[in-house]
């Protein structure tokens, strides 16, 4: 995957480079990326492996929805394995390798898991490993080490390793009347609200900065600039406890929330004797949840290959972080948000089709395709994807028409021609993310555009 550093854009510091190594072998960043965005700026893929099959992955999403580059950080007793690319802060130093891949991700002999999958079907072990010797149980025992170790992701730090965790964790209990999950455009406007109505408010948001997806797109909010508007609304907030790099992983009966936030994890040479991570345990008198909405995938032939990602994440990188996930993009959508991934890519001079699976757009689609078009992106519509080209990345696009099938109802895709690519996004809708169990007190809200 040809992924690079755009010319201008993002809300880095081009002026504070960081150095990280990925598997072993040193590379450069800058201040204010994740490491997803690292990856891509400099090119890295693939960076996981799948968990069966050990199919090649790349980095997929810009948050900690990605499913595909799955890391280990850190060494020793800091090893932490399976984590999230995408959601991880580079800082000087950081330390990342593969997993779930021998001898590396980029040559993984557990590769013959897919060219051999015909045999692998679900299941078959249990009933394979039970009767080659005819001992049962004892012979499956054997054989399922063997299974786990193949078939496994990250491995974590044990005693057997001769390593103990020598960092300080902390238990914090804490009481307000108002806790907002997520620090987004209606995260920030719910805190701002309550706590100019005299509540003790707490704003907690898992990424480290504040603004969700409007941060370093240049869209007018209210009259200003998304920089500008998130700056005002974040200086508004006064009184407001704002913790970043949190995540809230659950509410509990009597409307508790737990917590878990990242202090020192971030830190390059961090004070030992400061913890590492809190667990804050809140009782709040009510929550608003404004955790955004994550973007949907499409299926389509080898849709998991590196390269392939969601359309709103190549928005961000390319908006966020100045990085571009290719020189030839293909953007397959089913929805209008599609094209402002197009027009972003398209301004950032990267060349970009439009694929809309709709055949007749609307008035409200008619204006984002003009404006895609504006910005240098081709529309082709009535057309979706069929299958990817290249065994490990993206080399083409096979695309096609979906047409009526031999069954009532059902539809199927023709494959027409093969285009040029080296990154495919794709759009198939929004989804509200709600990953707090609905509790009296508790108050969803969500924009579309916050993924």
């Amino acid at each position: 995957m040809s992924g690079y550093r755009l010319r201008d854009g993002g809300v880095v510091d081009r002026t504070r480079p960081l150095s990280f190594t990925w598997d072993g072998t040193r590379y450069t960043g800058l201040a204010g990326d994740t490491l997803g965005s690292a990856m891509l700026a400099n090119g890295l893929g693939p960076v996981a492996r799948g968990f069966k099959y050990h199919r090649p992955r790349g980095v997929m999403t810009a948050g900690p929805e990605e499913t595909g580059a799955l890391v280990t950080l850190g060494r020793g007793a800091r090893r932490e394995p399976n984590a999230k690319a995408p959601a991880v802060e580079l800082f000087e130093g950081l330390e990342a390798t593969g997993q779930n891949a021998w001898p590396s991700v980029r040559f993984d002999l557990g590769r013959v898991n897919d060219l051999m999958g015909r045999f692998f079907s679900a299941g078959f072990y249990y009933k394979t490993f039970f009767g080659i010797t005819g001992r049962g149980t004892w012979e499956w025992m054997q054989f399922e080490k063997l299974i786990r170790r193949a078939a496994g992701m990250g491995r974590a730090a044990t005693p057997e390793d001769s390593v103990s965790d020598a960092d300080v964790y902390d238990v914090v209990h804490d009481f307000c009347d108002v806790l907002v999950v997520g620090a987004g455009p209606s995260g920030l406007a719910a805190a701002a609200e309550a706590a100019g109505r005299g509540l003790d408010v707490m704003l907690v948001e898992q990424d480290f900065a504040l603004g969700g997806r409007l941060v370093g797109t240049g869209e007018t909010v209210e009259g200003e600039d998304a920089d500008a508007w998130i700056a005002g609304r974040a200086a508004a907030l006064g009184g407001v406890r704002v913790l970043t790099r949190t995540t809230a992983f659950g509410l509990y009966d009597t409307n508790v929330v737990g917590l878990y936030e990242r202090l020192a994890e971030h830190l390059p040479d961090a004070d030992p004797a400061l913890p590492r991570a809190a667990l804050r345990i809140v009782r709040p008198g009510r929550v608003v949840l404004a955790t955004g909405a994550i973007e949907r995938p499409i299926a389509f032939g080898n849709n998991d290959r590196p390269g392939v990602m969601l359309a709103g994440a190549m928005e961000r990188y390319a908006a966020r972080w100045g990085v571009g996930p290719g020189s030839r993009a293909v953007i397959a959508t089913t929805n209008d948000s599609g094209y402002a991934a197009a027009a972003r890519l398209a301004s950032a001079g990267i060349e970009a089709v439009v694929l809309d699976a709709r055949e007749k757009p609307g008035p409200a689609t008619e204006a984002c395709m003009a404006a895609a078009e504006a910005a240098g992106a081709e529309v082709r519509l009535g057309t979706v994807p069929v299958e990817v080209e290249g065994a490990a990345k993206v080399e083409g696009l096979a695309i096609g028409r979906a047409v009526e099938g031999g069954e009532a109802g059902t539809m199927v895709t023709e494959r027409e021609r093969v285009l040029r690519a080296d990154c495919v996004g794709t759009s198939g809708g929004w989804s509200p993310v709600i990953h707090l169990v609905a509790h009296r007190g508790v108050k969803p809200v969500w924009d579309a555009g916050e993924g």
